[in-house]
């Protein structure tokens, strides 16, 4: 939502001035009138179309903007085979869970299968690794079990050890 913040004023801004261009303009009423009428149209346009993006999935090649996507977690996947495979992650630094989209291959579906069945297996979370650009990381599946967090240390005693010693009455 902090997009939509953002992104919808500085349209607002823009299309404001190009309409104080054509009003100011030597031009005639009509034309001066479509630009009004225009850029009164073009306002709950960009605003719909902008909120109607946030609910969709985007593709994890069009992430250009979040470098953290490194590794994420998978809070969810759904696989539409010979389509699309659809993932909700969570991404580290962000706080709200982000939707992608990865195009369909049977590599990938296989990957993200075994991944899941393995993080059943060891409880853990499933995490993606961000498909490399440069393709030196062919070996390396895109999605795996994250191994299981070591527990904290235990806590030693650091008074010795108690002696039960008999009291007076006690003999």
């Amino acid at each position: 939502m902090d997009t939509i913040r953002i992104i919808f004023p500085i349209a607002v801004a823009l299309v404001a001035i190009l309409a104080q261009i054509s009003v100011w303009s030597p031009r005639r009423l009509w034309v001066k009138i479509t630009a009004l009428v225009t850029m009164t149209l073009f306002l709950p346009v960009a605003y719909i179309s902008l909120e109607t993006l946030l609910s969709r999935p985007k593709p994890v090649e069009m992430d250009w903007a979040s470098e953290n996507l490194t590794d994420a977690s998978v809070l969810a996947a759904r696989i539409d085979e010979e389509e699309s495979i659809y993932l909700w992650l969570a991404v580290a630094g962000i706080d709200e869970p982000r939707s992608y989209v990865l195009p369909w291959t049977e590599e990938t579906a296989r990957e993200l299968h075994a991944a899941q069945q393995g993080a059943e297996r060891e409880g853990s979370d499933v995490k993606i690794r961000r498909p490399s650009e440069s393709g030196e990381d062919d070996q390396e599946p895109m999605f795996y079990a994250a191994p299981q967090e070591t527990p904290p240390e235990k806590q030693t005693a650091t008074t010795g050890p108690q002696v039960f010693q008999r009291s007076a009455s006690n003999r």
